[in-house]
């Protein structure tokens, strides 16, 4: 009966797909960049709302998505107290505008808690509904970054393969180099090799090190599972990080200067393609189309 449910749902989000699928002309651009790792402690959030910050300064509109289910802390690291997650706008109680929490000029976090978990459950009526209530980011937003779990559980993979691109953080420590080898893999079977991803190195002693964990990561994807990943840079350990926790401050604002901050901000213009010579990302798919994937990776990766 559970086999006959799941597929029943898959159907359901099919159909959906094909009536709200449009032609190329008709997407909106909205980019959604999932950033995962293969292990908690490596940086992932602090990571994550930096970056947010640092496309914002860029002139970016940004929506931080907070989706991390087991370690949520968006909210402590931006010294923000979230009374409204995704939750209400699944279940139709709240809308966007009401969960929406400023986070400076261009850039604002939406609190996910438990509304994904559900997303996997609900109907397609109240699916459809929960995606039209969020079609108003289309028109705040240039790009959607999530802020997703750490390790290769199912629901993990679902957010990197609805994504337009994945950021995968890692540390130059080898438990972690693995971890982030298997998130790859995941990936890779997910998403049946097309995928985008680019590779972050937190907390690196030097940017050597830093580059030459990538390397190893970016090589045995190419050799194994035939994949190409880019390296997005790194990031070297500074106090200022810690600092900043502490402060319930994120960096960019608690040390603006900072070596770290520095790098972050280089990586953000990098993802961006807003370094001299490089080439803009593609346009995204949007943010019906992102949910839309999401919903049915989790209704098939239960």
């Amino acid at each position: 009966m559970a086999i006959k449910n799941i597929k029943d749902q898959a159907m359901d989000l099919r159909r959906i797909v094909d009536k709200t699928r449009r032609p190329p002309s008709a997407i909106s651009g909205m980019r959604s960049v999932a950033v995962l790792s293969g292990k908690g402690g490596v940086g992932k959030s602090n990571l994550s709302v930096n970056l947010a910050i640092s496309m914002a300064e860029k002139g970016k509109r940004v929506v931080l998505l907070d989706a991390d289910l087991g370690m949520a802390n968006l909210d402590l690291l931006c010294g923000l107290t979230p009374r409204l997650t995704l939750a209400h706008i699944v279940r139709g109680e709240s809308s966007l505008e009401d969960i929406l929490l400023p986070l400076g000029d261009n850039l604002a976090v939406l609190p996910g808690g438990p509304g994904v978990r559900e997303l996997a459950d609900i109907d397609e009526d109240l699916l459809s509904a929960f995606i039209d209530s969020l079609s108003a980011l289309e028109g705040i937003a240039d790009v959607l970054l999530i802020d997703t779990g750490a390790g290769i559980n199912k629901n993990i993979i679902s957010f990197g393969a609805a994504s337009d691109e994945v950021l995968l953080v890692t540390t130059p420590e080898p438990t972690s180099i693995r971890d982030a080898y298997g998130v790859l893999k995941a990936l890779a079977i997910a998403t049946a090799r097309r995928v985008d991803v680019t590779v972050a190195v937190n907390m690196a002693s030097s940017p050597e090190e830093g580059r030459d964990a990538a390397d190893r990561i970016i090589a045995a994807a190419s050799q194994f599972l035939g994949l190409t990943p880019r390296y997005g840079g790194s990031i070297p350990r500074d106090e200022a990080v810690s600092l900043a926790v502490r402060k319930r401050t994120p960096l960019l604002r608690a040390f603006p200067e900072s070596e770290a901050s520095m790098r972050v901000r280089a990586m953000g213009a990098r993802i961006m393609g807003l370094e001299e010579d490089s080439i803009p990302p593609p346009r995204g798919r949007g943010i019906k189309s992102f949910f839309l994937r999401l919903a049915r990776g989790l209704v098939t990766g239960k």
